[in-house]
């Protein structure tokens, strides 16, 4: 009996002091607000800082961002060979980080519309039947987030 309070005493004073000596939490920087919603407007800047912090995400480590996405969920990430899914990677990023945060419902229309031109730009690249197809692709897909999320 005696071997096991001392045991027991013993790994008492062990986990005392380990969380003593932890590092305490550190919050996410003050400016987390602010990052987030330069990296989800409408812009092609905003679109292009994102993609490289989205590269270098260690580098945002102490924000505690989401970067998990399913890309286009459960339509195609290349419907017709249009490749949309870093436009839903992102879309994901809004959505998952702004809910986080608590403000996604004042969000959600300007997150769908940065969605709606990241697809724009995907079909920029192309010119003709294939372009107006595209466009017609990122409109049903603009749609369907405005409309179910």
């Amino acid at each position: 009996m005696r071997r096991l309070v001392t045991s027991l005493a013993a790994t008492a004073v062990t986990a005392a002091t380990a969380i003593a000596l932890a590092a305490p939490a550190q919050a996410a920087p003050a400016d987390k607000p602010q990052v987030l919603a330069s990296w989800t407007q409408t812009s092609v800047s905003s679109y292009n800082t994102w993609v490289a912090a989205r590269n270098n995400q260690g580098a945002w480590a102490a924000y505690g961002f989401d970067w998990s996405t399913d890309y286009c969920s459960s339509s195609p990430d290349n419907p017709f060979g249009f490749p949309f899914q870093t436009a839903c990677a992102r879309h994901d990023f809004g959505y998952r980080n702004h809910k986080a945060m608590g403000i996604f419902d004042a969000n959600k229309a300007r997150i769908d519309s940065a969605f709606y031109e990241d697809l724009k730009r995907v079909c920029s690249a192309y010119s003709g039947a294939t372009k107006t197809s595209c466009d017609g692709t990122a409109w049903t897909y603009y749609q369907a987030v405005k409309v179910f999320g």
